[in-house]
């Protein structure tokens, strides 16, 4: 019983510890980043859509804030992601926009 509480305190610290995103693939991100995020985003701000990432006003401060906003925008356009590929695209979102620790 010992051996299986250190052994879950011991993952617990490695979770607070490392990246905010270290479970997701951003490559993997990207690509379902380009299939359901893209389009939905260049009829709000147009070009590329990347400026909803790099506005002035940015609303995504935190990396909590950040997995809130990919689920909420995956319901909203239906994606039928699992939470895997919300992590993925976090992943991505923040290897390329955002640079959370």
């Amino acid at each position: 019983m010992k051996s299986i509480l250190a052994a879950l305190l011991a993952l617990a610290s490695l979770s607070a510890s490392a990246a905010p995103f270290a479970r997701g693939d951003a490559a993997a991100g990207k690509k379902l980043h380009d299939e359901k995020c893209v389009a939905c985003h260049q009829r709000l701000v147009g070009g590329d859509g990347s400026d909803l990432y790099t506005r002035i006003d940015r609303k995504i401060e935190t990396p909590q804030a950040l997995r809130q906003r990919v689920a909420a925008c995956s319901a909203q356009v239906d994606a039928g992601w699992f939470p895997e590929e919300e992590e993925h695209a976090a992943a991505y979102l923040n290897s390329r926009f955002y640079k959370f620790k």
